[in-house]
C-alpha cells in the first residue's frame, strides 16, 4: 500500500529518514544489545544480521523505492551505535535454555536476561530417561567411560573451563560417534561452532570465531601433526582475557570458555611437543568396535534428537557430579591407558628407553650422547618409528634424566 504524508511514520519527513527517532522506533520493537559490534537478543547471539537488515527493510519499503542496500547498512550501523551494551557478564551460576532459565541451586524461573549464550533446548524437570540415547553410548563406549561423557557434556552447558580438558573420541571409523556431535548441536544451537583443531592451532583468526562458543567439535580430525599447540592448551585452560584477532578489526582483549571436542581415527599429534602438559589436557575416550553384523539405522541421529529434552537432564547430572568433584573428571582405568598410549606414540625416545633388551641401567654404566642417539636411531628402524633428530632426543633427555636415573656430565 502506498503511503502519504498522512500515514508517513515519525522519523520520515518526505524526504530523509530521521536515523534517531528511527533506531529508537526500531528497538522498541526489537529489543537489542550490540557488545563489541555483534547483536544480542534476549535469545542470545544473532549469528546472520542479514535477519535484522531484513526488518529495517520492512520498515523503510514503504516510504524509500531506491538505494535501499545502502539506506539498509547505515540504519544498521546506527542501530548498534544506539544499542550498545559493555561485555554481557559470563554467568556460572545458571544456564540460560529455551524455556526460562535454569539456576544451579536447582530452581527455574521461566524469565529471560540477556545473556551470551541461550541453549535451544528446554528444561523439563519430568523428563523421562533418554532410552534410545543410553542404548547407543552403551553401544558406542564401554560402561565405566560414559560418566566421563555423561560429565563432559555437561561441562559445554555451563561457560566454565575449571574442568581444564578437551574431549577426544577415538575409534576406526564407522562406529557412529560422530552423532553425538549432532545432538549436541542440537541442544547449543549456534553456542557451538564446527571447524578443525588445526585450524585453531594455526589460523591467527580463529580464537575469536570460539568467543561466546560453549563448544567446539571436530567430527573428524586429522592426523597431521600440529605445528604448535600454544593456542590449543591457552584455551583448554582460559581463565584470564586472551589477545582475539578479527580480519580488518584491531585485536583486542576477551574471555573464553569454548570448550573443544573431536572425534578421530588417531591420536592427537604434535611436530613440537610431547609434553605432560600437552597430554593432561586430554580426555580420551576409545570406542568400540563396529560390529561386523551391525545393520545401520538411517535415522539414529533424529531418533537421538527428539530425546534432547531428556539428553539435557542427564547431562546436567554429570554437571552436578563434576562439581561435587571439584572439576575432576571421572577417569576409567581404560582412558588413563589410553592418555599413557598417546604420549608413548608421541615420544618415542621414551618407549626406547623403557623397551626390552635396549639399554641395561646401572651405576657403573655409561655411554656417550653420540652412541646413545645411535641407538636409539637402530631402535626406531627395527620398529618402524619415526626418528627425531638428534638435538631433540639429547635435550629430552637432559631435561629428563631424572626420570630415568640418568646422570649427565660433560667430558
Amino acid at each position: 500500500m502506498d503511503m502519504t504524508p498522512q500515514t508517513w511514520p515519525e522519523w520520515y519527513d518526505g524526504r530523509h529518514i530521521n536515523e534517531v527517532l528511527f533506531c529508537q522506533q526500531f528497538l522498541d520493537k526489537h529489543p537489542m544489545k550490540c557488545v563489541r559490534g555483534r547483536l544480542f537478543t534476549v535469545d542470545g547471539l544473532i549469528e546472520d544480521e542479514g535477519q535484522i537488515g531484513n526488518l529495517i527493510l520492512e520498515e523503510i519499503s514503504g516510504v524509500l523505492t531506491s538505494g535501499l542496500s545502502k539506506v539498509v547498512t547505515n540504519l544498521l550501523a546506527s542501530i548498534k551505535l544506539q544499542a550498545y551494551s559493555p561485555p554481557l557478564p559470563i554467568e556460572t551460576d545458571r544456564i540460560h535454555v529455551a524455556n526460562g532459565t535454569y539456576f544451579m541451586d536447582g530452581s527455574f524461573t521461566p524469565n529471560k536476561s540477556y545473556c551470551n549464550n541461550r541453549l535451544t533446548v528446554s528444561y523439563n524437570p519430568d523428563a523421562p530417561t533418554p532410552k534410545r540415547w543410553l542404548q547407543f553410548l552403551s553401544e558406542l563406549l564401554q560402561q565405566e567411560d560414559i560418566p566421563t561423557l555423561q560429565e563432559f557434556l555437561g561441562y559445554c552447558l555451563l561457560p566454565t573451563t575449571k574442568g581444564q580438558k578437551m574431549l577426544m573420541l577415538i575409534g576406526k571409523g564407522g562406529e557412529g560417534k560422530s552423532r553425538i556431535g549432532l545432538v549436541m548441536r542440537s541442544l547449543l544451537g549456534d553456542s557451538m561452532n564446527t571447524t578443525s583443531i588445526q585450524k585453531v592451532e594455526s589460523n591467527r583468526f580463529s580464537r575469536a570465531d570460539l568467543e561466546n562458543k560453549l563448544l567446539m567439535v571436530d567430527d573428524d580430525m586429522r592426523l597431521e601433526h600440529l605445528p604448535s599447540t600454544n593456542n590449543l592448551k591457552a584455551l583448554i585452560t582460559a581463565e584470564g582475557p586472551m589477545d582475539l584477532e578479527k580480519k580488518g578489526v584491531q585485536s583486542y582483549q576477551g574471555l573464553m570458555y569454548c570448550r573443544l571436542m573431536a572425534f578421530s581415527n588417531g591420536f592427537l599429534r604434535s611436530a613440537n611437543d610431547d609434553s605432560y602438559g600437552f597430554f593432561r589436557r586430554q580426555l580420551i575416550l576409545m570406542t568400540k568396535p563396529r560390529p561386523k553384523d551391525r545393520v545401520d539405522d538411517p535415522f539414529l541421529s533424529e531418533k537421538l534428537i527428539a530425546e534432547r529434552d531428556m539428553i539435557v537432564i542427564w547431562a546436567l547430572a554429570g554437571l552436578y557430579r563434576l562439581r561435587e568433584h571439584n572439576f575432576q573428571f571421572t577417569v576409567s582405568a581404560k582412558s588413563r591407558a589410553a592418555i599413557r598410549a598417546a604420549m608413548d606414540e608421541a615420544n618415542n625416545i621414551v618407549s626406547c628407553l623403557r623397551s626390552e633388551g635396549t639399554f641395561v641401567f646401572g651405576p657403573e654404566y655409561e655411554t656417550s650422547s653420540k652412541d646413545l642417539y645411535w641407538i636409539y636411531k637402530c631402535w626406531c628402524e627395527d620398529n618402524a618409528v619415526e626418528t627425531f633428530d638428534k638435538l631433540r632426543v639429547i635435550g629430552y633427555l637432559r631435561a629428563h634424566a631424572h626420570e630415568f636415573g640418568l646422570t649427565y656430565a660433560l667430558v
